[in-house]
């Protein structure tokens, strides 16, 4: 799964800059930025972070999205409450099919982009965290559902998105082994090359397998993963820039 993330402000505006558009980047640091929470050293999606997305209607500028998908059928804030948690992550594989995401995956797809994320390993009853990044470090691209819901207690919409996962590649496969799921996951990550191609309209089948054939585990030899400090507990030392860097456990050592 991928419930935990690092996203740096330069990372979130690796798609906009690549216009040449100053006046827009000035725009997105001044009015977007501040209504975020970046930058994200360690984010958990639990706890429902605001950040920047790129969605299908709005390709290059950035919208501020929370995560955790929200259908638009949602009644009120208690149905909300109930559904958010178990919408961070959208398991590629049935996203045409479950109904918390399949109107969203056949109109509204979107583009998050992040520094890295972090995976628990299970080892001897306990978990370890691992970081895991791309080896040149460059931002990376992750598959995403959004949808805009009104709050009618506020009065105001609610843009959310969640993250497409699919079956762990055999990096992950050796760090996400948690003994409660069938299998290893990782979320979807599209390479530079067909990244627009997740936000192509669907208008009949052909375009929606062109879609389907993008959720895939992305390949073992371009990332690159590292134990880090703990992600929970009292432990944590919290949303810092330190959080990622490496930290080794004597027990794994084998």
């Amino acid at each position: 799964m991928c419930y935990d993330i690092k996203a740096s402000l330069e990372a979130q505006l690796n798609r906009a800059k690549r216009s040449g558009d100053k006046k827009a980047i000035e725009e997105i640091l001044e009015d977007l930025v501040p209504l975020t929470d970046l930058p994200l050293h360690h984010a958990s999606g639990f706890s429902h972070p605001k950040l920047l997305i790129y969605t299908d209607r709005s390709p290059d500028f950035p919208e501020v999205s929370s995560w955790g998908l929200v259908p638009h059928w949602v009644k009120d804030r208690v149905q909300l409450n109930k559904l958010w948690n178990n919408t961070l992550n959208a398991r590629g594989e049935t996203i045409f099919e479950k109904p918390s995401f399949r109107e969203a995956a056949k109109n509204s797809r979107c583009i998050i982009y992040i520094d890295g994320f972090y995976e628990h390993h299970h080892f001897n009853g306990k978990t370890y965290p691992f970081y895991i990044q791309l080896k040149n470090q460059s931002p990376i691209a992750l598959a995403g559902l959004w949808s805009e819901w009104y709050d009618g207690e506020t009065k105001t919409m609610l843009n959310s998105f969640s993250i497409v996962t699919t079956t762990g590649n055999s990096l992950l496969a050796k760090i996400h082994n948690n003994p409660k799921l069938k299998g290893p996951r990782m979320p979807v990550i599209l390479p530079y090359e067909l990244e627009d191609q997740w936000l192509n309209p669907i208008r009949d089948e052909l375009d929606q397998k062109q879609v389907e054939n993008l959720i895939a585990a992305f390949p073992e030899n371009e990332l690159e993963a590292y134990t880090v400090g703990r992600l929970r507990g009292k432990d944590y030392s919290g949303n810092i820039p330190e959080i990622s860097e490496e930290v080794v456990y004597e027990e794994l050592q084998y």
